[in-house]
C-alpha cells in the first residue's frame, strides 16, 4: 500500500517548479562580432542554451547614464546587426529580451565609439531572492488554503 503525498510537500514541489530558477530551464546566451566594413556595425547573435536561435527578442542599448535605446528585434537567425553611437564611451549594456525569464545582459565597455568586443562580460537573467521569496509565499499560501480546507 502507497502512501499518499503529503500536501505540505506538493505545494513545495509545485512553488519549486513555478521559481524563477525553474523557468530559467533554457536561458540566452549572446555573442558579438563585428562587421568588417565601412559602418563598423555589430552582429549580436543570441541563442537559448538548447541551440535554438532566439529569434524576435527585443534589444536595447543602454547608455552609461541609463538612457535605453530600443535596436530592434533579433530576426530568425537570432541576430541583429546594430552601429554604436559615433562619440559613445563608457560602461554600455546590451539587453535581449526574449520573454519572462529569457533574458541576457551584456556589459560592454565602449571607446570613441568602438566597443571593446575582448572586454565584454555577459550577465543572463537568473534566479533573485525577490523571486524565491516569491516561490516562498506561495508555499506558504498553498498551506493555508490546506489548512482552512481541513478545519471545515
Amino acid at each position: 500500500m502507497t502512501q499518499p503525498v503529503p500536501t505540505a510537500l506538493r505545494a513545495l514541489a509545485l512553488a519549486l517548479l513555478l521559481s524563477p530558477a525553474a523557468a530559467q530551464a533554457h536561458g540566452i546566451e549572446s555573442s558579438l562580432t563585428r562587421l568588417e566594413s565601412l559602418t563598423d556595425s555589430l552582429v549580436l547573435e543570441s541563442h537559448f542554451s538548447n541551440g535554438e536561435p532566439t529569434s524576435d527578442a527585443v534589444v536595447r542599448l543602454v547608455a552609461p547614464d541609463g538612457e535605453s535605446l530600443e535596436l530592434g528585434r533579433t530576426n530568425a537567425n537570432g541576430q541583429l546587426s546594430f552601429a554604436l553611437p559615433k562619440q559613445a564611451n563608457g560602461e554600455w549594456e546590451l539587453q535581449v529580451d526574449g520573454g519572462p525569464g529569457h533574458r541576457d545582459y551584456l556589459e560592454m565597455p565602449v571607446q570613441q565609439g568602438q566597443a571593446q568586443l575582448d572586454k565584454i562580460s555577459q550577465h543572463s537573467h537568473g534566479s533573485t531572492p525577490l523571486g524565491w521569496l516569491g516561490a516562498l509565499g506561495a508555499t506558504a499560501m498553498l498551506l493555508g488554503l490546506q489548512r482552512i480546507r481541513r478545519h471545515r
